[in-house]
């Protein structure tokens, strides 16, 4: 071999043992470097995701530039994907992406459910997370209401516990459901036992008050006055199931009772029938329970609000007619007021 060939041959060892070295370098920087996403972003990881598809569909959304890379790592680092919903930031790189799914960060968010709260205002506070079909659909199921303890209740109404629920994305329509029925058996049914009434009877009476009135103290006086009127076969005659009449009949307007809706014949129109209506027609508060658990029944039939915050009640007809002139006074006097002002 001549010296020329020798030297050639030297140069090329010399330029492979190079771009060996920088081989790492590289891995490196392709790992570390910012990656392509331009905004926030959202990764879905559903039950049963594979690493290869998820590496896959990171490539494809733009968050990645190259799946192969991150399937290696994964390989190498025997990756166990936790199902969740994962915020990734702009300009994250592949190392970001790795090291949040192997540390399983997950973006939750808090669903607040509270009492007084009805189906269709529960379906608004789940509809990020359950689809409105699917949501009604499940609202009937009968093996969810048999979770919450009420096998022959023919929807959850009222068997969702007020609490706060961290739900996220991946989580599939009927667990976030099953979350709140778990929550209603395990922290509110225990509560119905040992009362007056059947434990779901006992329920419905405390939805009935809670929807009443927003004042602690006056509960056990609304149950009282239901339960005096149930004892001797008079009609509730309470507004609040006009308006869940209204409702299941199709007329979503959340506005106050009308005539229309008084005279309205329905199984939940405690106007036009007589005893409870067939379901609650909402989540009770613990202090509802409590009271329908103990009414404190009196001469009382009657009650309408003051206009100033709680109710008069009346054991009488007549002196509940002249309660409901006061408050149609009082109505007057503060839209008069308000106009001056």
């Amino acid at each position: 071999m001549t010296a020329m060939a020798r030297s050639r041959t030297s140069r090329r060892l010399l330029a492979a043992t190079a771009l060996l070295s920088l081989l790492p370098l590289a891995g490196w920087w392709s790992w570390k470097r910012n990656g392509p996403l331009a905004q926030e972003s959202t990764l879905i990881v559903k039950k049963g995701t594979t690493v290869d598809q998820v590496a896959d569909q990171l490539e494809r959304e733009g968050i990645i530039r190259s799946a192969s890379l991150f399937k290696l790592w994964a390989r190498a680092r025997k990756l166990h994907l936790i199902r969740g919903e994962y915020t990734l930031a702009p300009r994250a790189s592949l190392s970001d992406v790795a090291g949040k799914l192997r540390r399983g960060e997950i973006h939750y968010t808090n669903v607040v459910i509270t009492p007084a709260m009805n189906a269709w205002s529960v379906q608004r506070r789940v509809k990020d997370f359950v689809p409105e079909e699917v949501f009604w659909s499940l609202w009937k199921s009968p093996r969810l209401a048999k979770v919450a303890g009420f096998e022959d209740a023919p929807s959850l109404e009222g068997l969702v516990a007020p609490a706060t629920y961290r739900v996220h994305r991946a989580l599939e329509p009927e667990e976030i459901l099953l979350m709140m029925v778990e929550a209603f058996r395990d922290q509110v049914r225990p509560k119905l036992d040992g009362g007056p009434l059947r434990p779901y009877d006992t329920l419905i009476l405390a939805s009935l008050a809670e929807k009443e009135t927003n004042v602690a103290d006056e509960l056990p006086k609304v149950t009282g006055v239901y339960a005096h009127r149930l004892k001797i076969g008079m009609r509730l005659q309470c507004d609040p199931t006009s308006l869940y009449a209204r409702w299941l009949s199709g007329d979503l307007r959340f506005t106050a009772p009308t005539y229309d809706d008084i005279r309205r014949v329905h199984p939940f129109n405690t106007y036009t029938m007589t005893g409870l209506p067939p379901t609650p027609i909402a989540i009770p508060s613990s202090a509802a329970i409590r009271a329908a658990m103990a009414p404190e029944i009196s001469t009382d039939l009657y009650f309408v609000a003051t206009g100033v915050g709680g109710h008069h009640f009346a054991p009488t007809l007549k002196d509940h007619n002249r309660n409901v002139t006061t408050y149609r006074q009082t109505l007057k006097r503060q839209r008069a007021e308000k106009k001056r002002s």
